[in-house]
């Protein structure tokens, strides 16, 4: 087997990060922004956790890829993250490509008034069936160090998520088996090894001829290119570490 197969040994590797844009039940344009730096897990998310002292803004504003015009939900202490100065001024029309998003500021809450509140599935593959799920929790474990302040919970993926889940009886989605790949009721991504650094190069350009691109795009990258589309991704960003 080749070295190539390890993940993290000899090479430079680029990362996919996310802010998903997760649609707030029964509203008809607000969403929560949460942020991750593995792609991989947002099918097996089933919960959002947020910080019960922490203050979070209502954001009207427009998505950046699809223009469409929505209303976020993001900690206040990141807002300068993704909202300048600038777009506080600006005038509220946007299009795609436009270097000023324009935004103004609805309302704030704490976390405690978020909890409970329903939101839709982010990607709607498959429903657990040993719990609860697509609701609204607080986390301990919730900073405003980085990403929006809000946390995407993939319980079968991390022990912050999978013990903040059975505390408030949510469920879980366990999408990957034990080679690393998509079990075949994620139909987009099915057979597919979550993480690019598990193929070789000669696998990888086996695999871009399947999907008919020059270049292998890896699972977070395609996932990232879905949720855009779809309306569901306010910000992607790929970082190179070494590893």
């Amino acid at each position: 087997v080749s070295q190539s197969r390890y993940p993290g040994t000899y090479k430079n590797v680029k990362d996919t990060t996310i802010v998903a844009q997760i649609k707030l039940a029964d509203a008809a344009n607000t969403y929560f922004l949460a942020w991750t730096t593995t792609p991989w897990t947002l099918p097996s998310n089933t919960a959002l956790a947020v910080g019960k002292d922490i203050d979070y803004v209502t954001i009207q504003t427009f998505n950046p890829y699809t223009a469409v015009a929505v209303e976020v939900i993001v900690a206040e202490a990141l807002m300068g993250k993704f909202f300048s100065a600038e777009g506080a001024e600006a005038e509220m029309v946007f299009k795609a490509g436009d270097k000023i998003l324009p935004w103004r500021l609805l309302h704030s809450q704490k976390g405690s008034d978020l909890a409970g509140k329903r939101y839709e599935q982010l990607l709607p593959y498959a429903q657990p069936e040993d719990g609860d799920a697509f609701r609204v929790i607080i986390g301990d474990f919730v900073s405003t160090e980085d990403g929006t302040g809000i946390v995407h919970i993939a319980p079968s993926f991390g022990a912050d998520d999978f013990r903040t889940a059975r505390e408030n009886g949510i469920g879980s989605l366990t999408l990957v088996d034990k080679k690393g790949k998509f079990i075949d009721s994620v139909t987009d991504f099915a057979q597919d090894f979550v993480k690019e650094a598990y193929l070789s190069d000669e696998e990888k350009a086996a695999e871009a001829a399947k999907q008919g691109r020059d270049k292998y795009l890896s699972v977070d990258e395609r996932i990232a290119i879905k949720l855009k589309q779809e309306n569901k991704a306010y910000n992607v960003e790929s970082i190179v570490t070494g590893k």
